[in-house]
């Protein structure tokens, strides 16, 4: 009796492992499975081609930002054609945004949001705050603690200690933001905390080289730009739900 008890429970332990594995649905790069469909998750990279995507006040042009593989790819040593922030076409207010990033060798290179596009304003990251994305050999992380990956650029270190993973592997970030309050994650580590609406931020920017552009950190609502850099970057499965 005990013999057969062992059996039957080895036998549940194994179908329980079968039909767990065959509950979770598999999906290629920049795909969503059927859950995150349900959930009102959308992709703002198909891994074919740049659409819902143009150059920050410059529009749909041929760019350095092209599809390699199923990755989007800014191309460092292109020089024929137009370099600049890739934005997205809509922009988000309170929103869950995921990608993965793969960088080169001491490379540096960073996604904004918040972003709001307007002759006046010269660069994305003259509105837009920063998710900074800095490879580990890069000079800015050893010598600044608020420029290393996974940081709110420029204004405060790394909420909890993160280390990237190294040049040409991929890592995992996430940003959200609800009614300004945005939290920045690093292959799944809370890397920075901040209330766009406080009187915290606004000293913070004030004490800051960002005070000589007037609107930047203002907006809670606008563009997702990724910044074109001198060193190569990519990113796959950019994926977004709005809250």
């Amino acid at each position: 009796m005990k013999k057969t008890l062992t059996k039957l429970l080895a036998y549940l332990g194994i179908a329980t492992i079968v039909l767990t594995s065959c509950s979770e649905e598999k999906v290629g790069n920049n795909q969503l499975t059927g859950k995150e469909k349900e959930e009102g998750w959308v992709v703002l990279f198909d891994g074919k081609t740049t659409d819902g995507w143009h150059l920050y006040n410059k529009g749909k042009v041929p760019s350095a930002w092209i599809v390699q593989g199923d990755e989007l790819y800014c191309k460092p040593d292109t020089f024929d054609i137009a370099h600049g922030d890739l934005i997205s076409d809509k922009e988000f207010k309170n929103f869950d945004l995921k990608f993965e990033w793969k960088i080169s060798e001491a490379g540096n290179s960073g996604v904004f949001f918040n972003v709001i596009e307007k002759d006046s304003l010269p660069t994305a990251w003259s509105s837009g705050p920063e998710y900074q994305l800095l490879e580990n050999t890069h000079p800015d992380y050893a010598m600044n603690p608020v420029k290393r990956a996974g940081c709110l650029y420029g204004f405060a270190p790394q909420k909890n200690a993160v280390i990237p993973l190294p040049a040409g592997q991929w890592n995992r970030s996430e940003i959200k933001q609800v009614d300004g309050k945005v939290e920045f994650y690093l292959n799944d580590t809370l890397t920075a905390q901040q209330d766009l609406n406080s009187a915290e931020w606004k000293a913070m920017i004030a004490n800051s080289n960002f005070k000589f552009f007037p609107e930047f950190g203002k907006s809670t609502k606008g563009h997702i730009a990724l910044q074109d850099w001198s060193k190569g970057i990519a990113f796959r499965n950019i994926k977004i739900k709005e809250l």
